[in-house]
């Protein structure tokens, strides 16, 4: 029997590990993954970049190298250290994309992405976003490396400007079916204009939906035979939402003239309860046409002992139900999604914060 990965793989969901390090790469973890858990792609964030850059000495040489010509391009300070991160993320994001590259090209571009995120300062900055956008991509040289953008009002803004410019987008930050929906209408309306101009109309996005954090923010709320529940239902929503859209004919309109569409990808997926299922969350989001992005050890536990029962109900009935529980428990789901987003952000300024003096120390400097 073939393995877990496998299996989901084989019923259409793209499996991407949600983690990069210099040591994943050099010592072939990452390779394996491809070659025998199916993984298709992987996505990285400012924190995953902090605890491998701070968690080890990989990175000295290259901050040793190229910090002084980052402060000449970028003055000193926050401007400087940030040069320098982008420059060890792209030459790992490199390596990562060109072990992607022939997934990429079986899968007709569709597959095969790694995603490198925006400075999270600018997430209230639209034209900043635009064109750090613009930039990193432009610095990448890889067709299948995605430029992540969240969610945000003004990245809502960018999202539409930067697919619009033909930059492949990872939407990110995403907490519930409105906001994803929010972000689908974003890429649609930058499809649009470029059918309007005359562009090719195949720029290729994802829409990141963040679903164990939902649970996090309950557990202490309500009874105990709802635990772990919230997450799976939001996701069940979205996913009701994300079906309706692709049989819409907004979106009809645009696939007759050749785009392709914005996949839904499902992302905190690592399960945070200790007494829950350390495959709760891959397992309920088992579905077509979707990605899932793990931590390596979520990844490496599915393909030891996890079991693909049935796919998501498209129709959400059971979702539903499970929400109105919620809802008679007293959560306001709207006013959560909306917290869980601001939370998020500044989760990632902390964590950018973080990665800035971490760089700065090891070149020596004042952070």
């Amino acid at each position: 029997m073939s393995k877990p990965t496998q299996q989901l793989h084989d019923v259409g969901q793209s499996l991407w590990v949600d983690n990069i390090t210099r040591e994943m790469l050099r010592k072939d973890v990452l390779k394996g993954y491809i070659e025998d858990l199916s993984v298709s792609g992987l996505t990285s964030n400012p924190s995953i970049f902090e605890k491998a850059i701070g968690g080890s000495e990989d990175y000295d040489e290259q901050i040793a190298q190229i910090g002084a010509g980052a402060e000449d391009e970028g003055g000193a300070g926050a401007n400087a250290e940030e040069n320098v991160f982008f420059e060890l993320a792209l030459a790992d994001l490199r390596d990562a994309a060109d072990l992607f590259a022939d997934v990429h090209r079986r899968t007709g571009g569709i597959d095969g992405f790694v995603s490198l995120e925006v400075s999270p300062l600018l997430a209230d900055d639209a034209s900043s976003t635009i064109d750090q956008a613009a930039e990193l991509h432009r610095k990448a040289e890889r067709d299948n490396l995605f430029i992540k953008i969240p969610g945000t009002t003004a990245g809502l803004e960018a999202i539409e400007e930067s697919i619009f410019a033909g930059i492949p987008i990872n939407v990110t930050l995403l907490f519930d079916d409105k906001q994803y929906l929010a972000a689908a209408d974003a890429y649609m309306k930058g499809i649009e204009r470029r059918i309007e101009a005359g562009l090719d109309p195949v720029v290729q996005s994802v829409a990141s939906i963040f679903m164990s954090r939902w649970d996090v923010a309950v557990a202490e709320e309500v009874p105990a035979e709802l635990k772990t529940k919230l997450g799976i239902a939001i996701g069940g929503r979205a996913y009701h939402a994300y079906r309706e859209l692709l049989n819409s004919d907004r979106w009809m309109r645009l696939a007759n003239s050749g785009a392709r569409a914005q996949r839904l990808l499902w992302a905190s997926t690592g399960t945070k309860d200790p007494d829950a299922s350390d495959t709760l969350y891959i397992e309920a989001f088992a579905s077509p046409f979707t990605v899932n992005t793990m931590p390596d050890k979520t990844l490496e536990a599915f393909a030891d002992h996890g079991k693909l029962g049935d796919l998501m109900d498209p129709s959400a009935t059971a979702a539903e139900q499970s929400l109105k529980q919620f809802e008679d428990a007293g959560i306001d789901l709207a006013a959560l999604a909306q917290r869980l987003q601001d939370e998020g952000k500044e989760s990632f300024d902390k964590s950018w914060k973080e990665l800035l003096k971490t760089i700065a120390s090891k070149r020596g400097v004042a952070a």
